[in-house]
């Protein structure tokens, strides 16, 4: 660490700014052969000492034309403190040649004798101050001339020069001629100080290092030797704020060191070198910089956004704030200049935050395509964390707008692009791994993975990894906002609904409903063959389960009677379609309960404006009886008593404002009526089953119901069921895992929407089963026998508890959400906004025939 040392010689002359000695530094670590392993082996303070000595070398270029004008007035303090000498002749040579001494002699007698008389400390003072500066020659004289005092013409002095050996000179005047007489070296420093700051805050050696290239052998330097890229790439890795605003200073050794190769050396191919290691160590600066500030701006946005109790519940939550960094400084430097160029460094590191934030959103969308659709939370928190980043960064820099850089990413600048990657990646995920491989859990309104091995096994890509910088900012707060994804990474529930709908929007969220209903399509249409060669597989006669036989004789009587034992891969696949079917229109609910809640906030924000209240029946009524709205009146209101002022510039940007409030007033309003998802998706299914209602729900020829021959949906569906829940108890094929609750909703559903639900609930197989057991308990209990008839039956009796209680719970939703005495639905328009409730005529294509209000 360089220190201040006064020299050996004068123990004064650290008064003397310009006696600033440093202690010498090993240049053998530039060495290329030791500059990898040893760049900052002295210490770890050495690169910050240096950048802080390129500072203050530089900035005493500012100050020195101020100090010029000090300098030269103090120059001849010390020169005429030598009246008392005995070399009289040597003494008034030295007066007229450096303190014009023949201009005191003007003085009349009597001025001389009362300044005589003054005491000791007038003593000597007694003369004109010279008004202008000595010259170099005259410097030398005064040197010569106080060598000739000292030794008196001897060459040979024992002692040295200011020796006290055979001198006749006072040891006190000797010791002040001493101290003169090496003060004299530095006035001639002194005097050209121009040239001497130039010279001193020339940093140009500190590039050419030819002796080190001989030394090494070798042709060039890498970059990671050069000492500016060496001294920059230490700023910016310790992000020390209090040197980040001075990160530039470095690159003036390359100016000084052009300057020199040019003007001094002439040498043309050194500047060459020098112009081609600036270009390729600014390019590597700026891409540095621009990754230590979007690291500092995406921790700090990561940090603000961890919530607020668990910091409360963590001991140590210090180490996720972030330590303030002035930046700002440095985004608004447009003219910085480098070889005698100028660079726009805010324009470049804002080209290269437009680039940073594109790589970050196609790393995070990378991420989530390679993870199944649970990851979908992590992803909206890595897009908010990304968000808040611009945000932030906004306020200093101008960069683009983070919706046209999501657009852009998701493909979907397009006015008439109503899809978008990450719609499409979702539909695709459902496709391919959530509907085949997830199932339901009625209970906790979630879908979880099966343990079962899928039929086909899902191949994705390997996840992306990237910096710390891409995913919030730094280790810890990695670490802190993937604990909270982990949370949600097991299921798919009412969260992963939201994050959902806050990705899609308003714009792509209709394709991807559209594209869940044309599958509900596909899938009926798949099934309809199926459910054929079931239907031909069943006997021509089935009764009532007896009575008699107890609950063994029942169930030996359904199986003799649904002997689809050829048929069992066929089972399998009409169950998977079902509960495929199932999973979508749960899926379509848990939307409509998050759209609802959605659409619940935004009537709140723009009621008010509107002139909207909530009536008892949820029904939207007018808070005024005609007339404009709250916000079409204030503005008219305001144009109105504008214009009427004859000061008004432009009144006609006014009217255009009231005329923007109308137009908005439209807009808000026409989305206000906003219907059920969910109601649509029922709506829709119904008009796909219309299509093969006539074989799947056949009327009776005689008029009555048909107990014993009819092989309708219903009939067959029971038979499934009955047959997956004997399944489900067993231990080697627990089916449960691998159906869950969404078969139950698909099929009962289809039965429902058919208009099968009292036939189902009357000639279910595992209803009379259990009609049959509730029947023999009583007779049994009445008996006071032991209840032993049930022995062996009761999980599957338990069982078939269950799913009647979940088919209950479904038929009740249905027939609440969509009664089939009108069959009524919500419509939605391909702009995305639902429609109120209406009657229309189920149809295949309901989506692209919507009918008009009031048709």
């Amino acid at each position: 660490k360089p220190t201040i040392k006064p020299s050996t010689a004068n123990p004064q002359s650290h008064k003397i700014p310009f006696t600033y000695q440093a202690e010498p530094f090993d240049l053998n670590w530039l060495k290329v052969d030791t500059v990898h392993p040893l760049r900052w082996r002295h210490c770890s303070h050495l690169p910050f000492a240096s950048s802080a000595d390129l500072h203050f070398c530089h900035g005493l270029e500012e100050p020195h034309g101020k100090l010029l004008c000090i300098v030269h007035a103090e120059l001849i303090v010390d020169w005429v403190t030598m009246d008392h000498l005995r070399e009289k002749k040597i003494l008034s040579d030295m007066r007229t040649l450096s303190a014009d001494w023949m201009a005191n002699t003007s003085k009349s007698e009597s001025e001389l004798q009362s300044l005589q008389h003054g005491g000791e400390e007038s003593k000597g003072n007694f003369f004109y101050p010279r008004p202008v500066a000595p010259t170099a020659a005259q410097i030398h004289c005064l040197q010569f001339l106080i060598y000739e005092v000292v030794s008196g013409g001897n060459l040979r002095k024992p002692g040295g020069l200011f020796g006290n050996s055979g001198s006749e000179i006072p040891v006190n005047d000797l010791k002040q001629l001493e101290t003169f007489f090496y003060k004299l070296s530095f006035f001639l420093h002194i005097l050209d100080y121009t040239a001497t700051v130039a010279s001193l805050s020339d940093l140009g050696f500190l590039w050419f290092r030819e002796f080190y290239l001989e030394s090494s052998r070798v042709i060039q330097f890498p970059i990671e030797c050069s000492l500016p890229w060496m001294l920059v790439e230490y700023l910016l890795e310790s992000q020390n704020a209090g040197l980040l605003e001075s990160i530039l200073m470095p690159f003036d050794i390359y100016n000084d060191s052009a300057q020199q190769a040019l003007v001094v050396l002439k040498q043309r191919f050194l500047y060459d070198e020098i112009e081609a290691e600036v270009d390729h160590c600014f390019d590597i600066f700026v891409s540095k910089l621009c990754e230590t500030i979007f690291t500092y701006y995406k921790s700090w946005a990561a940090s603000e956004l961890l919530d607020p109790s668990f910091l409360f519940a963590l001991d140590n939550g210090e180490k996720y704030s972030v330590q303030p960094m002035r930046f700002s400084a440095l985004l608004t430097l447009t003219r910085v200049k480098l070889l005698g160029r100028t660079i726009d460094l805010r324009s470049l590191i804002a080209e290269r935050m437009n680039k940073l934030f594109r790589e970050n959103l196609e790393f995070l969308f990378d991420r989530f395509e390679s993870q199944d659709l649970c990851a979908i939370v992590e992803l909206e928190k890595l897009v908010d964390i990304l968000k808040h980043t611009h945000e932030l960064l906004s306020k200093d820099l101008s960069i683009d707008s983070f919706s046209l850089i999501m657009n852009e990413m998701q493909e979907n600048l397009s006015l008439v692009s109503f899809s978008s990657r990450l719609a499409s990646q979702i539909w695709s995920e459902m496709q391919s791994d959530f509907l085949p491989n997830f199932i339901l859990c009625n209970t906790t309104q979630r879908f979880i993975r099966s343990s079962k091995v899928p039929v086909v096994p899902v191949q994705k890509p390997s996840v992306p990894h990237a910096k710390p910088n891409f995913y919030c900012g730094t280790e810890d707060l990695n670490s802190a906002h993937q604990s909270f994804a982990r949370l949600h990474s097991g299921f798919f529930g009412i969260p992963h609904m939201f994050s959902i709908v806050r990705l899609l929007g308003s714009r792509s969220l209709p394709w991807l409903i559209r594209a869940l209903l044309d599958h509900i399509s596909n899938k009926v249409t798949t099934l309809e063959p199926m459910i054929t060669g079931l239907q031909e597989a069943l006997p021509k006669s089935i009764g009532l389960l007896p009575f008699d036989g107890g609950v063994t004789g029942c169930m030996r009587i359904v199986k003799e009677n649904l002997n689809w034992g050829k048929k069992s891969e066929l089972k399998k696949e009409v169950l998977r379609g079902i509960k495929e079917i199932g999973s979508v229109l749960y899926w379509m609910g848990l939307l409509d309960i998050v759209l609802r809640e959605v659409d619940t906030m935004h009537f709140m924000q723009t009621a008010p404006w509107l002139g909207f209240v909530p009536g008892t029946d949820g029904q939207i009524l007018h808070s005024q009886d005609g007339g404009d709205s709250p916000i079409v009146h204030l503005f008219k209101s305001a144009t109105a008593a504008i214009v009427s002022n004859p000061r008004c510039p432009h009144p006609t940007s006014f009217q255009t404002l009231s005329k923007q409030a109308e137009a908005a007033d439209l807009l808000y309003k026409a989305n206000m009526n906003t219907g059920s998802v969910l109601e649509y998706a029922l709506a829709f299914t119904s008009a796909a089953l219309d299509k093969y209602c006539s074989k799947w729900s056949t009327a009776p020829k005689t008029g009555f119901i048909d107990i014993t021959t009819s092989k309708d949906f219903y009939r067959i569906y029971s038979g499934l069921q009955i047959g997956y829940l004997e399944e489900t108890v067993q231990v080697q094929s627990n089916n449960q895992e691998v159906l869950g609750d969404s078969v139950a909703w698909g099929g009962c559903t289809i039965i429902y929407l058919l208009g099968q639900q009292l036939h189902f609930e009357l000639f279910d197989f595992s209803y009379q089963v259990l009609n049959v057991a509730e029947v023999e308990a009583v007779s049994i209990t009445q008996a006071h026998k032991s209840p032993h008839f049930v022995q062996g039956w009761e999980a599957v009796l338990e069982a078939m508890k269950k799913a009647r209680r979940l088919n209950n719970h479904v038929f009740s939703m249905l027939k609440a959400r969509c009664p089939l005495e009108e069959k009524t639905a919500c419509a939605i328009k391909q702009s995305g906004a639902p429609l109120h409730r209406i009657k229309f005529e189920n149809t295949v294509s309901a989506f692209e025939t919507l009918p008009q209000k009031g048709a």
